[in-house]
């Protein structure tokens, strides 16, 4: 095999077209960021072309049959537009399969932050155990699934593995223990995935299990008659002051008033994604620089980000909620290019559609207790609307491995090419990252 440090991707028949990437967060014990998982879909064949080549009439909603296609084309348009954009500074899991094994198409992935996931297909032969040891000996490491019993596969490619995921869908509860107390006494390191209730996570993690995949943190745990913290409510009522005809003054003086708060607000204002030319040395200046419409949005984040919400849901919610808010915001100005304040209000929307999760209030309670327009409303109570199209299209490609039937219809009745899918999602994904990095 040839040194993987020197390969020619460009040889193998890639097609960067009509599909979109989804990225499910792995976290660690701690809740915090460890990786993501790169998801793959596709309405449409993916060996019908070679990239550049002219694409051929193909059956609509036809689904990609190939990994090595699948796995390919992911990685290529990763590169195309960045990988770190679309996984900062995080672990990758990709999915690959015997013939992607087999290939020479990993010349540009980065080695030390990859995860090759080892699908339960792929049949444990001499050539497969051979590949595995010769990209481990490059550098990449290895997740296995499907575990099943004392099968050959387990025996022949468990010790050329790091990682042990576990699928809750597919092993139950009762079947955990043991499973996981022989798979520690190997050195394993356990992933739960697929975990969707709170409920879930805490029995994985009294098992010992070392990460969690999943989106139990974005179901909102409702508590009937909870109360926002009084330093939420101070975020709450500041965002009531910029969202008033009240001048610059008042605002400047409410928001020093608290000084954590102060302080936190220039950090945030002064993250890249805010792109402003010079540094923001005081709440004056953010107001007279960013504008209210600006200053609106970071404290938005902020209710994430402040310190009374610092717990087992904080990072992934802001994260979530950062790309979801960003997401929709370059839809809306990608879709109605000439209405441009239709933007700031989608990601108004796309961050308050955690706020239940966040809060643990009904959102009912919180658009009550925070007032929207009737537009905003619609969209986080119905789903409806302009900015609830929008919201569940947002929400449909964050849940990418169950809701293939539902995206790519969507996008074409938007209009939307998957090329410029992708493209607003990397830069979503960048633009979370840069906030979260400095929101924390």
């Amino acid at each position: 095999m040839t040194d993987t440090a020197s390969l020619d991707h460009a040889n193998y028949p890639l097609r960067v077209r009509d599909f979109y990437l989804g990225r499910q967060p792995v976290l660690d014990r701690h809740q915090a960021l460890f990786g993501y998982e790169l998801l793959f879909r596709s309405g449409v064949p993916a060996n019908a072309t070679t990239a550049g080549a002219p694409a051929q009439p193909e059956p609509a909603g036809a689904a990609m049959p190939s990994g090595l296609s699948a796995t390919a084309a992911v990685i290529a348009h990763a590169a195309q537009l960045g990988l770190a954009r679309a996984i900062g500074d995080a672990t990758c899991f990709l999915n690959v399969d015997a013939d992607v094994l087999a290939s020479d198409i990993f010349a540009f992935l980065p080695r030390e932050r990859t995860v090759l996931e080892i699908v339960g297909s792929v049949d444990p032969d001499d050539a497969v155990v051979a590949r595995m040891r010769e990209l481990a000996g490059h550098g990449f490491r290895f997740a296995l699934d499907g575990i099943e019993g004392d099968s050959l596969r387990l025996q022949r490619l468990l010790p050329l593995a790091g990682f042990v995921k576990l699928d809750l869908r597919g092993v139950t509860l009762p079947a955990l223990p043991d499973l996981a107390r022989r798979l520690h006494g190997m050195e394993k390191q356990l992933v739960a995935e697929k975990v969707e209730t709170r409920e879930e996570y805490e029995a994985c993690l009294d098992l010992g299990f070392d990460y969690f995949q999943g989106y139990y943190f974005a179901k909102p745990s409702v508590l009937g008659g909870r109360k926002l913290s009084p330093s939420q409510m101070t975020v709450l009522n500041l965002l009531n002051l910029v969202t008033s005809d009240v001048d610059n003054v008042e605002v400047e003086r409410a928001v020093k008033k608290d000084v954590t708060l102060a302080l936190n607000l220039l950090r945030l204002v002064n993250t890249p994604a805010v792109g402003a030319r010079q540094r923001i040395d005081s709440v004056a200046q953010a107001l007279v620089v960013l504008g209210r419409r600006q200053l609106q949005r970071w404290l938005q984040i902020m209710l994430y980000a402040e310190p009374s919400t610092r717990g087992h849901n904080q990072t992934p919610l802001l994260m979530l909620a950062t790309t979801r808010g960003r997401l929709m915001e370059l839809l809306a100005k990608r879709l109605r290019p000439a209405q441009g304040y239709l933007g700031d209000v989608a990601f108004t929307v796309g961050i308050m559609s955690l706020m239940d999760t966040l809060f643990g209030i009904p959102m009912a309670d919180i658009v009550e207790q925070i007032p929207v327009s009737d537009e905003i409303r619609t969209a986080l109570l119905a789903r409806q609307g302009f900015f609830g199209e929008l919201l569940k299209l947002a929400e449909l490609i964050e849940q990418a491995d169950s809701a293939d039937d539902e995206v790519m219809p969507t996008l074409k009745s938007l209009q939307i090419s998957s090329d410029d899918m992708v493209e607003m999602e990397m830069a979503a994904y960048q633009w979370s990252d840069n906030v979260v990095r400095y929101a924390i």
